[in-house]
């Protein structure tokens, strides 16, 4: 029995192992939900229990307010706020001017999406619809586009050169290449960046800054830090300056990770984990089909076969077979 498993496991190898790569998966997202709620779920129930004390604090102190009234007015705040529009904000800035929008539109069109701030009018939610089934593909599009030209810069030619070059295995230069560009990819668009937030918000720490910047370029933006966007914070004189440096510290900083993830996705070591997960003589076989289905719906007609020219006659020859003779030939032989 065990020979029989044995023998079925190495003949299936690639399907065997995607399906332990599923369980895997399947694994890890369980952990993480059972970490996540354990983390927190405590700080969730402190949280909620501070919350009702304060209400009810705040009725037994105002007696002359109803706890009807109090719900309307929270339930009104907290819809407006969604929409980017807080009483605790006292300044005459919109979270609709031209830099705003533009900084709104360069988180659809990536697909961030940190629904701070969404479209109020009906108007605006159809046009958003319509403006990203052509902006998000546009954006894929132009980002493959830059980052293979990148990639091209960065990573095709110095792996190209420098092995031979230096006379080291190309493999091993590579795996050093990456890291040495994961390196630099951290420091340039998640540790300097988060030092410059860490300095503009006077409500992050670094690790809230550094957590801001991995969320909003992995495109995960959940939306609980945006700059510019706290409570606390005072407006700023150069805001639309700000907002614009964030728009562009996004798309750039995307680029540069999408570099990273394309430079280890070219790692050959990569390269041969991948093909442990699907079988390998699947395009061979593929391509032979597809050979075969174009031979019977365009078979061959021997009629229009090219004539031979006299050197190849000769080579054939010269080969021991049989000289190509023309049908004539034949003809005359058997009158």
């Amino acid at each position: 029995m065990g020979g029989v498993c044995a023998r079925f496991a190495e003949r299936h190898r690639a399907a065997v192992n995607f399906a332990l790569l599923v369980i895997a998966y399947a694994a890890y997202l369980l952990v993480g939900a059972g970490i996540f709620s354990a983390v927190e779920l405590p700080y969730e129930v402190r949280l909620r229990s501070r919350l009702e004390e304060s209400h009810r604090n705040f009725l037994a102190n105002n007696t002359c307010v109803s706890e009807d009234s109090l719900r309307e007015i929270l339930m009104r705040a907290l819809e407006a706020n969604n929409y980017g529009v807080s009483l605790l904000r006292k300044s005459s800035r919109r979270n609709w001017d031209f830099t705003s929008s533009l900084f709104f539109t360069s988180t659809v069109l990536t697909t961030t999406g940190y629904g701070h701030s969404v479209p109020l009018s009906d108007g605006g939610k159809t046009f958003c619809i319509f403006y990203s089934l052509l902006g998000i593909p546009l954006t894929l599009f132009f980002l493959s586009t830059v980052v293979q030209r990148i990639m091209l810069a960065v990573t095709r030619r110095p792996l190209a050169y420098f092995p031979h070059r230096w006379a080291v295995s190309k493999a091993n230069f590579a795996v050093i290449h990456a890291v040495v560009l994961a390196v630099a990819v951290t420091i340039v668009i998640v540790i300097i960046p988060a030092w410059i937030f860490f300095s503009m918000e006077r409500d992050w720490n670094f690790l809230e800054s550094i957590y801001f910047c991995f969320i909003s370029l992995t495109t995960i933006g959940l939306g609980d830090y945006v700059p510019g966007e706290t409570h606390s914070t005072e407006d700023n004189p150069h805001r639309q300056l700000y907002k614009l440096f964030i728009t562009l510290y996004l798309i750039l900083g995307l680029v540069c990770i999408l570099v990273l993830m394309e430079t280890c996705v070219e790692l050959p070591q990569m390269k041969r984990l991948r093909q442990q997960f699907y079988h390998d003589n699947l395009p061979r076989e593929l391509e032979a089909e597809t050979a075969n289905i174009i031979d019977q719906e365009h078979p061959t007609d021997m009629s229009e076969r090219p004539i031979p020219s006299v050197s190849e006659r000769a080579d054939t020859s010269r080969g021991g077979a049989a000289p190509y003779m023309p049908a004539s030939v034949f003809k005359g032989n058997l009158n």
